[in-house]
């Protein structure tokens, strides 16, 4: 069968489905997010018609300020003209991302069947523990917690010891995976791979005939790895944000 990538509208899709705020409501032309310190995927604004204006951001920017937040705008593909507007506004660029996309089925081929995954439906506290090494920590294992879709858990262990952790949830055809963290001491030995494979083995068992990730843009050594396996790059986003004083 064919693979067709999905568009980058498909995936910011697939992002805020498989990895949802805590509340999210509308102001104006914006959808606003509570994240509940779930990070910014779970936090930002988008805009969701075509035109913003001054008041428009600054409204949704005090909402923001009342959520507990700093006014954080997640800039996506078409978004040009908001982008400029909360530049000349003083919001700095933040965490420009790239969104990778491949074949489940192709990348289900790096899974080892001999590599020991254990799925669950919630995080264990061993998951949890190798999370945090990597900052992941309580609100984003609450996120995990209230996704209301298919999804797993996934916890790789090499020798009978857990050494890495990933959370994977579909939307409809497309599986993400988030959160994929590998113990320092089992780094630079393959497991990253596996873990993938074995994430997208799951993804495909669901119907997922798309697996999909946001890598930062500057992770030149992910972002190289993930093309050499064979995905593709399907669009962009970045944030704009103002501190708060």
């Amino acid at each position: 069968m064919n693979w067709t990538p999905p568009t980058a509208e498909r995936l910011y899709e697939v992002v805020d489905a498989t990895w949802p705020a805590a509340e999210k409501l509308r102001q104006g032309p914006f959808v606003l997010r509570r994240g509940a310190g779930g990070g910014k995927r779970a936090s930002s604004a988008t805009l969701i018609d075509a035109v913003a204006s001054v008041d428009d951001i600054e409204v949704a920017a005090e909402a923001m300020k009342e959520m507990g937040q700093a006014p954080l705008f997640m800039i996506r593909e078409g978004d040009g003209d908001l982008d400029r507007t909360l530049e000349r506004l003083g919001y700095s660029v933040l965490d420009p991302v790239i969104l990778f996309a491949a074949s489940s089925a192709d990348l289900a081929e790096l899974d080892p069947k001999g590599l020991t995954a254990i799925r669950t439906s919630e995080p264990m506290a061993i998951m949890a523990e190798i999370w945090a090494e990597g900052g992941v920590t309580g609100p984003r294992l609450d996120v995990m917690r209230r996704v209301d879709r298919a999804k797993v858990c996934l916890m790789g262990r090499v020798d009978s010891h857990p050494t890495g952790v990933g959370f994977i949830a579909v939307d409809n055809d497309i599986g993400m995976v988030h959160a994929l963290e590998v113990a320092k001491p089992a780094r630079r030995k393959g497991l990253g791979l596996q873990m993938m494979g074995a994430a997208a083995a799951w993804a495909l068992e669901q119907g997922a005939e798309t697996f999909a990730l946001v890598v930062l843009s500057e992770n030149d050594a992910a972002c190289g790895l993930y093309r050499k396996i064979g995905m593709v790059e399907v669009g962009k986003y970045h944030y704009r944000i103002k501190e708060t004083k």
